[in-house]
C-alpha cells in the first residue's frame, strides 16, 4: 500500500474520531446473531481491524488478540477503546501494510481469525493456515453480487472456493457483500 493510502485511511479515521468516540465493542458482521459459534477464548487475529470494535469484543470474550491495521490513527482509537473497556492488556496493536502480508509476529495458531472489509485473495491461504484445530474463520468482503464489479470486490463464489478445505458454517452473498464463517478441522488422535 502506498504511503498515500495510509494517509487517506488516517484522515478517514481522524474524521470519524472528530465526529465522536469509537463505536463500542461488537461482533464481526458475519457473526451477528451467531455469536455462539465463537470459541470461549484463546488467541485471535483481527485483520484490518480499523478502530478495534471487533478486537475489543474478542478480548472481552477472553481472547488475547493481535489486531492489525495500516492506520495508526485507527489503532490509537482501538487502544483507547480497549483501555476504556478494561481489556487493554489483552490486545496487541500492529501498524502494518497488509499489502505486504501480515506482520512477522502474527504467527498463529489462532482460535479465531477475523477480517472485515479487506480483500486480498493472496492472503486467503495464509489466513486459513493460521487457524488452530477447530479454529473459526470469519470474513466479510465487498462483493460483485447485487453490485457492480470492481477491483476490491469478490467475484461470486470467491470465498467459498478459496476456503473449501474448511468446514463452511455460513456463506452469504448479497447486496454487494460476501460473508463466510468456517471452521478448521479438528485434530484427531
Amino acid at each position: 500500500m502506498a504511503g498515500g493510502d495510509r494517509e487517506r485511511w488516517d484522515a478517514r479515521h481522524r474524521a470519524v474520531e472528530q465526529a465522536g468516540p469509537a463505536a463500542g465493542p461488537m461482533p464481526p458482521d458475519a457473526l451477528r446473531g451467531r455469536e455462539h459459534l465463537v470459541p470461549g477464548g484463546g488467541r485471535a487475529l483481527d485483520v484490518a481491524c480499523g478502530r478495534g470494535s471487533v478486537a475489543v469484543w474478542l478480548a472481552a470474550r477472553g481472547f488475547t488478540v493481535d489486531a492489525v491495521d495500516v492506520s495508526e490513527v485507527a489503532l490509537a482509537g482501538g487502544a483507547d477503546l480497549a483501555e476504556r473497556r478494561g481489556v487493554g492488556d489483552r490486545v496487541r496493536w500492529w501498524a502494518h501494510d497488509l499489502d505486504a502480508g501480515l506482520p512477522a509476529a502474527c504467527t498463529g495458531p489462532y482460535d479465531a481469525v477475523v477480517c472485515q472489509r479487506f480483500r486480498d485473495p493472496a492472503l486467503y491461504p495464509v489466513l486459513a493456515g493460521l487457524l488452530a484445530p477447530s479454529g473459526l474463520l470469519v470474513l466479510t468482503v465487498l462483493s460483485e453480487v447485487d453490485d457492480a464489479p470492481g477491483v476490491f470486490r469478490a467475484r461470486p463464489g470467491e470465498l467459498a472456493d478459496a476456503f473449501g478445505g474448511l468446514s463452511v458454517l455460513d456463506h452469504r452473498e448479497r447486496d454487494g457483500e460476501a460473508n463466510l464463517v468456517a471452521r478448521a478441522a479438528e485434530v484427531r488422535r
